[in-house]
This record gives C-alpha cells, sequence and structure tokens, in this order.
C-alpha cells in the first residue's frame, strides 16, 4: 500500500458563482471525499489481469480526470468524443468510465470521468428517480453503456443510469429554485452528455453531434442547444431557455426553502418504487460472514471469490459485492483490484475490507496515476515531501507533471511556461503560475487532530482576502452529495473534523466520498415552508380548521399559521417556521384521516413574480395521469424536462387547486390542461373559484386531450386524441394559439321526492352546483357513460388504449338496444320559464359546443328559422332528444341528426324518477328533484390552435374562424 499521506479536507472557496450542477471551470479535480478510483475500479475493467505495467496508460487531459490505456479492439467502436468509427485494432479506453477515444481526440477530451465529475458539480442537486423503465437506446450516464434492461431515468433532467450505477451517479440535476444555500442571478447552461437524437445538429459547426452507438454530444436542458462537447465551450454561458423562454417559469424566480425535503416532495413526485440500489441483494447470514470472506471457487482452481463491504453499514446490513481475484492474491493487491466485467457494473470508489488473518478494518480508495494513495482523503498532487528528490512536481490545480531539474523553475506541461512555481502556503503543494488561486475554486487544507471547523475557515479566510472580516462571519458546511439527496450540515466551531472524517469513512467509504465541505458566510435564513393540506370537511373557518389540524397532528403553537383558506375545497395552506416542524407535519399529515378521509400534504413553493421578466407569461400545466389511454405519466415526465417542474402539477395528487395557488400572483400565465372533458371541466371549475383571488383572472386554457371523446379538444383543433407527438411541439402550438371565448354554464341540482313520501325526508340530497362546458345528458346518454365508468372503475388496467375504451361503449350500448324507458314520461322541461311539450325519446342532451359523442354533430347543419345558429359563445344551449342507441350510433356515423327541441339561456328539469346524468362525460344517477341549468356568468379564455397551413406574406391572421370570436387583450 502506498505511504500514508496527510490528511485534508477540501473546501469550497466563496466568491463568483459558478452554474449550478455543472462543472467547474477550474482545472482542479480533486475533491474532500473525492477518492479517485484507481486503475481498474471502473465498470469496464477486465478481470482476472494484473495491474498495468509501466507506461501502460497514456494520461489524459487533466480537467477530464481520465484513465486512458491503449487497448484492442475486437468489435465495431464509436469514439465517445466525435462519434466516428474507431478504424484499425487500438483505441484507448479510460479503466473509471469506459470512455473510448481516437488518439487524435485525446488532446481534446473535456468529459469529465465518472470517478471524479461529483468534485467538479459547484452546487451540488440531487435527481429524482422514478420507477424502472425500458428506454431504448439510451446510455447510461456513469458507466456509458447501452441500457439493455430495466433502468432509472430521472424525472427532472435527462439522465439515465442502471440500478446498480445510481449511488455512483453525480448530483448535477438542474437547479430549479432558490433554496438559501447557492443563489445565482445569472442562468448558465445546464449541459447533459449523450443520449441526443441521431440527426441532432451542433449548434456551432452544424455537423451531426448526435449517435445512437455511443453516449456523445451534450444538450442543455433548459434551452435545447445542442453541440459536441468541445464546440460548447465556444457558446456563450448564459442560457436564454430557447424558443420556450415566455413559458418557463425562470429558477431566479421560485423560493424553496427545503432543507429536510428530498426532491421527489419539493416536486410533488410520486416515489418511485424502486430501492436505491447498488449494493448487493444476496447477502449471506451475518453471523456465517464477518466482513470479507474468501471462498475457493474449486480445489484445482487458481480463483477465489471476495465479498466486499462499503464499511461498517454494509457489513451490519449484510450489503456486499462479490469480485474474483487470483488465488494467491495480495492483501495489497486486493486493495485495488479491478471488478469483474459485466453488464450495469458499477463504479468501485472505494471498499472497507475485513481480512481473517488480519482482524482489522483496511481502508483503500485506491490510487490514481497522478495521485498518491492516503489513509485519509485523496487529493490530485500530493505534498511534495512525497516525492522522491529531484522528481518533477505535479500541479495541485491542472494535474500536469513539470519537467526539468532546477526544483524552483520546473515547466508545466499544461502551460508550457519557465516560471517559479506557487507554493500551497501550509498544503506543501505546488501550483503552476498560470493556476493560481481564485474565488469560487476548491482548495486542499491539511486536517490534522487539532483542525476543528473554526481552524479550517481561520485557514480559508486569507485565501479569499477577507482575513479581516474575522471568522464569525462565516461557517463550515458538511454537505453529503448523495445521488438521491443532499445533505447540509452546519458545523459547530469547536467540532473536530479529524474524528468526523474517520466515523464517517467507517461507516462508508462511498459516503466519504460523496461528502464535502463548503466555507459560507453566517445567513441568518428565516425558516418558511409553505404546506398545503387538503381533504379536510369542507365549510369551516380559519380557527376551525386550526383547532382541528391541532387535534389531528398537535401542530405547534408560535410556529405553525394558517395562511389561507380554501373553505369550499376543504383545504388550507400552513405556513411552517420551523424546518423540522414542517417536517413532521408533512409526514404526519399523509397518514392521517379525518373524519374518515385521508388527507393530502404538498409542499409549495414561493413565485417571486416581481422577479418575471416584462415578456414572461409562464405556462401552468396540468396533468390527469388516468385519463385515457394513460399516456399522462410520460407527459408528465417530458414536461417537468421541457420546463420548470414547480409549474408542472399532477392533477391526482391534490387537484387543480395547489397549483392556483402557487400562481395566485403571477400577473400573467397561460394553461395547459392534459385529460379529457372531464378534467378540463375540472380545472375551469377550480378556476372559476379562484378567479377573485388571482392576480391575471382570466388565464387562457390550452387543452391536451388525453380522454376518450375529447369533443372540446376536437372544436378547438387540439385533435381527437393525443397520438405521442413531441411534448416541445405541443409547447410551442400552445405558445401560438389563438385566443377565443366559450360560455360555462351552471347546473344547481336540488334533489327531493316528487311523490312527497312521508319517509323520504332523511334520505334527500343537499343541494349541489356542478360547472359545465361541453354537454348535459339524460337519460340513455347518460347511462351508457355510466356503464362506462363502471367497467373502468373495476379494472382500470384494461383501460390504456382509446380503440379499446370505444370498443367498450359498442358493447354497453350493443347491450342497451332493446332498452325503453319512456323517458319523456319521466321529465319535465321548461324553457325560459315556458313549458315545453317533450317528443318521444329516451335520452334528452344540452349541448354548448358542436360536437358530441366523439365528434358527431348532433344538432346538425340544415338550417331552421326558428332557431339561431350555434356557437360556443352565443349564451345559448341546444336541447336535443335522441330516441335510443340506434339513434345514437347513426348520429355518430353520420346518417341522422339529433331531435331538435329548444334554444334557450334558461332551463328548468324536473325529474320525477331517479335517472342517469351525466355533464362533460363525468356520469352519476340523479335522485328525483329539479335541475336548474344557467349561464355561469364570465366567459371561459380558451386556446385555440392555429391552423397547420402556410401563410402568405403579408396576409393577417385569420382573427374569427368556426363561428369562434377572438377574446381581446389575452397574453401571449
Amino acid at each position: 500500500m502506498a505511504a500514508a499521506a496527510e490528511p485534508r479536507a477540501r473546501a469550497w472557496l466563496g466568491g463568483s458563482s459558478p452554474r449550478p450542477g455543472s462543472p467547474a471551470s477550474s482545472p482542479e479535480l480533486g475533491g474532500r471525499g473525492r477518492a479517485r478510483p484507481g486503475p481498474g475500479t471502473g465498470p469496464g475493467s477486465g478481470s482476472g489481469s494484473g495491474p498495468e505495467r509501466a507506461g501502460a496508460r497514456t494520461p489524459g487531459p487533466a480537467a477530464s480526470g481520465h484513465s486512458f490505456r491503449k487497448v484492442t479492439l475486437t468489435k465495431p467502436t464509436f469514439c465517445h468524443l466525435c462519434s466516428d468509427f474507431i478504424w484499425g485494432l487500438a483505441g484507448f479506453l479510460c479503466d473509471v468510465c469506459n470512455f473510448m477515444s481516437h488518439e487524435k481526440c485525446l488532446k481534446h477530451v473535456k468529459t469529465p470521468c465518472a470517478g471524479v465529475a461529483p468534485s467538479l458539480v459547484r452546487v451540488p442537486v440531487a435527481h429524482c428517480f422514478g420507477p424502472r423503465g425500458l428506454y431504448k437506446r439510451k446510455f447510461c450516464s456513469v458507466c456509458r453503456k447501452a441500457l439493455e434492461a430495466p433502468a432509472l431515468r430521472c424525472e427532472v433532467c435527462e439522465l439515465h443510469v442502471h440500478p446498480d450505477c445510481v449511488p455512483f451517479a453525480c448530483s448535477d440535476c438542474r437547479q430549479c429554485h432558490l433554496d438559501g444555500h447557492r443563489d445565482h442571478d445569472a442562468h448558465h447552461h445546464h449541459w447533459r452528455e449523450g443520449n441526443l437524437s441521431s440527426g441532432a445538429r451542433c449548434e456551432v459547426c452544424r455537423k451531426t453531434c448526435g449517435s445512437s452507438d455511443v453516449l456523445a454530444g451534450v444538450r442543455c436542458e433548459w434551452c435545447g442547444l445542442q453541440a459536441h462537447s468541445v464546440c460548447s465551450a465556444a457558446l456563450a454561458p448564459e442560457c436564454t431557455f430557447g424558443r420556450l423562454h415566455t413559458m418557463v417559469l425562470p429558477p431566479a424566480c421560485v423560493r424553496l426553502l427545503s432543507r429536510n425535503f428530498s426532491k421527489m416532495h419539493c416536486f410533488r413526485i410520486s416515489e418511485g418504487s424502486a430501492p436505491e440500489t447498488g449494493e448487493g441483494d444476496d447477502g449471506v447470514d451475518g453471523s456465517t460472514l464477518a466482513g470479507l470472506s474468501r471462498e475457493v471457487l474449486a480445489p484445482e482452481s487458481s480463483k477465489q471469490t471476495l465479498k466486499i463491504f462499503d464499511g461498517n453499514d454494509a457489513l451490519q446490513r449484510n450489503h456486499f459485492r462479490v469480485i474474483t481475484v487470483p488465488r494467491l492474491a495480495r492483501s495489497e493487491e486486493v486493495l485495488v483490484r479491478e471488478p469483474p466485467q459485466g453488464p450495469r457494473q458499477g463504479l468501485f470508489l472505494g471498499v472497507l475490507l475485513w481480512h481473517p488473518e488480519r482482524p482489522r478494518l483496511l481502508s483503500t480508495s485506491g490510487r490514481h496515476p497522478s495521485g498518491a494513495g492516503a489513509s485519509g482523503l485523496l487529493r490530485r498532487g500530493g505534498p511534495s515531501r512525497l516525492r522522491a528528490a529531484g522528481t518533477p512536481p505535479t500541479c495541485a490545480r491542472c494535474g500536469h507533471r513539470g519537467t526539468g531539474q532546477d526544483p524552483g523553475q520546473w515547466e508545466c506541461r499544461g502551460g508550457g511556461q519557465q516560471r517559479p512555481w506557487v507554493p500551497r502556503g501550509r498544503t506543501g503543494g505546488l501550483d503552476h503560475p498560470r493556476c493560481a488561486p481564485h474565488p469560487g475554486s476548491l482548495e486542499d487544507l491539511p486536517c490534522l487532530a487539532q483542525s476543528t471547523a473554526r481552524t479550517v475557515v481561520l485557514e480559508v479566510l486569507p485565501l479569499l482576502g477577507r482575513q479581516a472580516e474575522g471568522p464569525e462571519s462565516f461557517q463550515l458546511v458538511e454537505v453529503l452529495m448523495g445521488s438521491r439527496q443532499v445533505q447540509r450540515t452546519v458545523l459547530e466551531d469547536e467540532e473536530p473534523l479529524l474524528a468526523r472524517l474517520r466515523d464517517i469513512r467507517q461507516t462508508s467509504l462511498r459516503q466519504m466520498t460523496q461528502t464535502r465541505f463548503y466555507v459560507a458566510e453566517r445567513r441568518v435564513v428565516a425558516p418558511h415552508v409553505s404546506l398545503y393540506v387538503a381533504g379536510l370537511p369542507p365549510g369551516l373557518s380559519a380557527q376551525e380548521y386550526g383547532s382541528l389540524l391541532d387535534e389531528a397532528v398537535a401542530t405547534k403553537a408560535g410556529l405553525v399559521s394558517v395562511s389561507h383558506v380554501y373553505s369550499s375545497q376543504g383545504a388550507v395552506v400552513l405556513d411552517v417556521a420551523c424546518f423540522a416542524e414542517a417536517e413532521r407535519l408533512y409526514m404526519l399529515v399523509r397518514d392521517t384521516a379525518v373524519h374518515g378521509r385521508p388527507l393530502t400534504a404538498l409542499v409549495l413553493p414561493d413565485v417571486l413574480h416581481t422577479k418575471l421578466p416584462p415578456d414572461s407569461c409562464p405556462l401552468l400545466v396540468f396533468v390527469n395521469p388516468r385519463s385515457g389511454g394513460l399516456k399522462g405519466r410520460d407527459l408528465l415526465c417530458s414536461f417537468r424536462k421541457l420546463l420548470n417542474p414547480h409549474q408542472v402539477f399532477e392533477l391526482t395528487n391534490g387537484g387543480p387547486l395547489p397549483g392556483f395557488h402557487v400562481f395566485s400572483q403571477v400577473p400573467c400565465f397561460r394553461v395547459l390542461v392534459c385529460g379529457g372533458d372531464g378534467t378540463v371541466g375540472w380545472v375551469l371549475a377550480a378556476l372559476e373559484e379562484m378567479r377573485h383571488r388571482l392576480a391575471c383572472p382570466e388565464p387562457s386554457v390550452a387543452i391536451l386531450p388525453l380522454g376518450t371523446g375529447n369533443d372540446l379538444g376536437r372544436v378547438l383543433r387540439w385533435g381527437a386524441g393525443y397520438s405521442g407527438e413531441d411534448p416541445l411541439s405541443v409547447l410551442v402550438s400552445v405558445d401560438e394559439a389563438d385566443a377565443v371565448l366559450m360560455d360555462r354554464w351552471t347546473i344547481l341540482l336540488d334533489a327531493h321526492e316528487a311523490g312527497g313520501a312521508e319517509n323520504s325526508v332523511a334520505d334527500v340530497e343537499p343541494p349541489k352546483i356542478v360547472q359545465m362546458s361541453n354537454y348535459c345528458g339524460i337519460g340513455i346518454d347518460a347511462e351508457l357513460s355510466l356503464d362506462f365508468h363502471q367497467a373502468r372503475e373495476e379494472e382500470p388496467g384494461k383501460f390504456t388504449s382509446r380503440f379499446h375504451n370505444k370498443g367498450v361503449y359498442v358493447r354497453v350500448g350493443l347491450q342497451k338496444i332493446s332498452h325503453s324507458r319512456g323517458l319523456h314520461k319521466e321529465i319535465r322541461l321548461q324553457v325560459e320559464q315556458q313549458e315545453v311539450e317533450l317528443p318521444s325519446i329516451e335520452g334528452l342532451i344540452f349541448i354548448n359546443i358542436p360536437s358530441w359523442g366523439s365528434g358527431a354533430d348532433l344538432w346538425g347543419s340544415d338550417s331552421d328559422s326558428r332557431f339561431e345558429k350555434p356557437r360556443m359563445d352565443d349564451g345559448l344551449l341546444e336541447v336535443v332528444g335522441v330516441t335510443g342507441v340506434m339513434h345514437m350510433g347513426q348520429v355518430q356515423g353520420g346518417l341522422r341528426s339529433g331531435i331538435r327541441i329548444a334554444q334557450g339561456s334558461y332551463f328548468r328539469v324536473t325529474l320525477l324518477k331517479a335517472t342517469p346524468v351525466q355533464v362533460d362525460g363525468e356520469p352519476w344517477v340523479q335522485a328525483p328533484g329539479h335541475m336548474i341549468i344557467s349561464a355561469a356568468g364570465p366567459k371561459a379564455h380558451m386556446l385555440r390552435k392555429t391552423k397547420q397551413k402556410p401563410r402568405k406574406a403579408g396576409t393577417p391572421k385569420d382573427a374569427r374562424a368556426d363561428g369562434v370570436p377572438v377574446s381581446e387583450g389575452d397574453p401571449k
């Protein structure tokens, strides 16, 4: 084992604010806890081969941290930099991350190795991994191999990884809000490597930068710019959000102090079913295994298997990995042994081993070709005292080894200059002159037995040039950069660091490699968390809701207050002034029921509306994942990646009210509803209720039809249903859509026993109000919808296809084809307070739009002097009757139209018996009583998709079409 180096800690220096989640511009590669994988610690390392002989390795560029070696190619291989085919039999492979390159491309490699990439991230942001899925023609961002089996992807960015590689994924997700730690005003590109389409073009050289064969090219996950990794350096660092810049909610305008909440909670993402993997699940009983055991495969075999545990924590949980090594291998060789090559193999950054013949824990983090082994923390370019006399030094920042004989004039290959090297103060290392420390860089600091948080701060301040301010204004923050959650801990001034580091290392060496320290200014951040709680009884006051929650979850007085009350919805928003109390309430509320109803809890961000750009009109997106086709899950993920996740809401998790609450102070915004007609009506009803609380009281609403009928989507040109179009093109169409007006109607349901039965008073339903946008059906039409709805509730997994859904409609219709109940005898109709005699019908339908039953024209196109031409904004409803299932089928086939009965703005229907009723596709059985239909007040502002045909130059947009007027003053 290499000589033990002096334990050292890494600390980030304050100063200029680099972009979050991106490699630092500084060429420094090391990091406190950034233990470099040694030769053979990568997923592509071959099994059974011994250590490489001297000179076999070709060091890559220092800024990338790769450990390249020349290999013989036995199958067609492509370069990961230029994505071209590698001709010949030789290529250069990184032992750690499987990066393959031409020899001519080595000097241009800038993509950081997966083993050092975490140390280059300035602001760590955890990922949000969803459930496992099959992702064809995608590559793992850690081991760079194809995803041939079920893998994981981040719900917020384009990171794809094997399950075994999740623990080694870099915490470089998009920073979507201000969290009070490292906030930035300027927004920079957030580059993600690979998984581009094969036809992607570089923004700089206009050549193809995507590949379906390897992980190549980069793409900004905010603006969508695509480029070669080399060409991306020529682009301006500032990101403008691209084509969707007016629709994206800028991260600098969203604040969420999420100290104790995971990103899954912050973005309201359902927890994935896949556990965090990376540790073997094939553990053996701990009583028979004392750490690492050697098992000989066979008496004549020269191999043995080793079970490797990542520290005491893994040893207690009996989680391990298995490697195969020669039976006669010495312990020192085992410590840097290469793991077996195989699919989905993760990086082995370090292990803790228990040797039976030497019962003590031995630790290692491997050796890097340009770094020294360490019993404490590794760094690139060890202290000069570890070098042999006369050996040229390694620059502690750029990693290049010097040449020449004069220790004071060694030349750095990275700079090619004969200038004195710069001593690094108490660290003992040397810097090349061009690599002088600067604010925001990563620094080596000694970690001695007497080192405390205060002594580290004292040592850092001179490097910042702020020693005059004193240590009282600064603090040392420990950051654990887990792939799923980033945890920050402020250390006390007298906290002994060496003992803390040793405890972390003994617990888990992987955890040690994921830990770093920040020196940050002391700032008093007032805790503030907004918790949305729904599922409460409606109709109560703020004081009553407060008392109810105090009784249910024991809220702490002085820390929790009710800031907003939505009484009709049974929901409140709590302001919590303590992070620990907010976390406790969040977890407790989700497991609590009040009056038999489970509660819903959501963490909501604050939108800083005063910081929004003048031309900003962010898009509020609602997605119903249960709508027809069940395609909402994929759309949720796509819209979270194209926009800010804080502006995308899942309707099955709290409904539309949380979204409107978050956007309540935004002066101008639009809405996109992804779902069926019932979902659109649900959102429009919530908007009508929230209108008086919104700074933008009349936002325009677009539709992405996911239902079965999608009649409103057809009328507004959004199509008969979503069929897999590019979500980006959908957003562009929303941005270019025209604003139109649509009538909204209120239906008052006042149930009572028309026969006057004496014992029926207790069973009478209280009056309720529903909103209508498309149509309201009474009788056979609603009965078919009710049968379909019940069948879908019983077996929802079968209703994943729009074609299957329509087939079920046909089946239930055939079952009712001979049904006859004489609806005209069971109801009474008044139009404008005038009694209307009904013909012999089985169904009565009130229509507001010229589409019914998946696109059928129920009213018909024939002119009639008794009625006006129907329009969706004329303030009138059309009343049509159908004689049965056969008649409905003929209407849908275009052979007939319905029976025109009346047209008006006020209707009163008396139900003499319990009758099926449906409003916008949502059916139920209505008790005998009255139904009063009237206009709902302000018209709804909708967005109609523009026609796709090209327009001649100079021709203005058609302001009116299909008899639908364009509203004025709509934000675009």
